[in-house]
Formats: C-alpha cells, sequence, structure tokens
C-alpha cells in the first residue's frame, strides 16, 4: 500500500519537531535581536503567517490524500490542525502581550472596535473549539456525526483569516500575500465543493 512509511511510530513525532521550527526560529532571532526595528511586528506577524500557511497544509491532507492514494495520511491531520491551532495561540499572545501590554480591558475594548481584530477573534474561538474536541473522548461524547459538523467550522475559519489578513494588509495597500493566501484556500475549498456537487 502506498505511503506505508507514514505509518511508522517516528513519523508523528518528526511531524511535531518539524512543525515546531518556525516557532524556534522567531524565538531564537528575537533571542539574537534579528526581528528588525519592530520586534513586537515581526512576531506578531510572523505568527500569523505561519497560523495561514499551516491552515493551507490542514487543508490540504484530505485533497493530497485522495489524489496520491495515500490513506495513512489521515493520522497526521490531528497533529497539524492542532499546530494551526498552537501558532494561532502564539499569534494571540504575541498581540495582547507585546502590542497590548497585556491590558485585557483594553484588548476587550480593541476587538470590539477593530473589524480585522474581531474577526481574527472570532477566527481563533474557532479553532479553540476544533482544538478542544480533537480528541477520541469528545468524539465519543459528542458522536461522529455531530463531531464531523463541529470540525467542518474548519471551513469558516479559513475565509475570515483571509479577510483578517486582508484588513490587516489594507492600511499598507500591500495585497500580494493575500491574494496567494486567498488563491490556495479558494483552490482547496473549490475542491471541496466540486466533490460534493458530483456526490463523491
Amino acid at each position: 500500500m502506498a505511503g506505508t512509511w507514514l505509518l511508522h511510530p517516528a513519523v508523528r513525532p518528526c511531524l511535531v519537531v518539524v512543525c515546531s521550527l518556525p516557532a524556534l526560529q522567531l524565538l531564537f532571532k528575537a533571542i539574537l535581536d534579528q526581528l528588525g526595528p519592530n520586534p513586537a511586528e515581526a512576531l506578531i506577524r510572523g505568527t500569523g503567517d505561519w497560523t495561514l500557511r499551516w491552515l493551507c497544509v490542514v487543508l490540504a491532507v484530505t485533497p493530497v490524500r485522495i489524489l496520491f492514494k495515500l490513506p495513512a495520511l489521515a493520522r497526521l491531520r490531528r497533529t497539524l490542525g492542532l499546530t494551526v491551532f498552537a501558532y494561532a495561540v502564539l499569534h494571540l499572545l504575541c498581540y495582547a502581550w507585546l502590542d497590548m501590554g497585556a491590558e485585557w480591558p483594553e484588548i476587550v475594548q480593541d476587538i470590539a472596535k477593530r473589524p480585522f481584530i474581531l474577526v481574527g477573534f472570532v477566527s481563533w474561538l474557532v479553532l479553540l473549539a476544533l482544538a478542544a474536541t480533537s480528541f477520541n473522548a469528545a468524539v465519543r461524547w459528542l458522536g461522529g456525526r455531530r463531531w464531523q459538523w463541529l470540525h467542518r467550522a474548519v471551513y469558516l475559519v479559513a475565509p475570515l483569516t483571509i479577510l483578517h489578513f486582508y484588513w490587516m494588509r489594507a492600511g499598507k495597500q500591500n495585497f500580494t500575500d493575500v491574494v496567494m493566501y486567498a488563491g490556495i484556500l479558494a483552490v482547496l475549498l473549490g475542491w471541496r465543493l466540486q466533490r460534493k456537487w458530483r456526490g463523491l
């Protein structure tokens, strides 16, 4: 069977290490003062970019699994999904601590006042729900059908994240990355829609 190497016990720990590398790189750059003139912005942007990149990877798992006949790839989806959440947590913490000084009343006001922060926070709440129910016990508690419906909320996270990214870049009129990520996510979601329409 193709992709049997994905069943090896060492694959998941190796994946965790690979997923951790971008965060470690940002950490080392911060320690060595290599994040440029605005380290706080670099950390907020870096963790946000990697959240979006890992989201693209998660949504690519099913198409790659089906197109390349790699059923064992599905066992890595949970690890990748938790990676998305971990980077989203880092992104939120960098914003709350480095940008807002951990002043929680001001953070709440900022979320309510700025639409792009609100959209980003809603996305984080959805990811929190998905991460909290990503374990086998949650599947048994919710039941398979309800669990599947809940985890389809990841399809809502994708456009919300792009909207958050777009509004963030609007002030600088820099939409190159926005268009690139929006195109990738549109292809990944469009692939799912066409399969649903074809009854596959």
